[in-house]
């Protein structure tokens, strides 16, 4: 079962994080920080238009932690608040209530289905995506 888990695919993920650092004059960041493990995130967004133009993450997690922000470090460009909302939502639906997989670009996603089984991990698994929609909404809310 951990097999599963921690799959290659999902360590190459871990392994492998887009966009690591920080943006030197975000529009707006977020921190999220897992208290049960001490995984942490920092996500700076870049928006224009409603849409994630440029985007950094310093990301200080557990495999499941990096391999959720590899994810979204390789599509969020372009992407916008609802869709990220909808990405979130879908995959905390996933982990939670053994819901079907996100779709479109964040796809990939569903490598992580095997952490249903493991609801500790769940905070640390989703700590990318809830910054990302916080960061994105206060951005979005600076825009209008």
């Amino acid at each position: 079962m951990i097999d599963a888990l921690y799959s290659a695919k999902l360590l190459r993920l871990a392994a492998e994080m887009p966009r690591a650092g920080r943006l030197a004059a975000p529009d707006a960041s977020a921190e999220k920080v897992s208290k049960l493990c001490g995984s942490r995130i920092i996500v700076d967004v870049m928006v224009k238009g409603g849409q994630v133009t440029d985007f950094a993450q310093d990301v200080s997690a557990c495999a499941l932690g990096q391999a959720s922000a590899s994810v979204l470090g390789a599509h969020v460009i372009g992407a916008s608040l609802a869709e990220l909302e909808t990405t979130r939502d879908a995959f905390r639906a996933m982990l939670k209530a053994d819901g079907p997989a996100p779709e479109g670009r964040f796809a990939d996603l569903a490598l992580l289905a095997p952490v249903k089984d493991y609801p500790a991990r769940h905070t640390s698994t989703m700590l990318a995506f809830d910054a990302v929609t916080e960061a994105v909404r206060e951005a979005v809310g600076k825009e209008t």
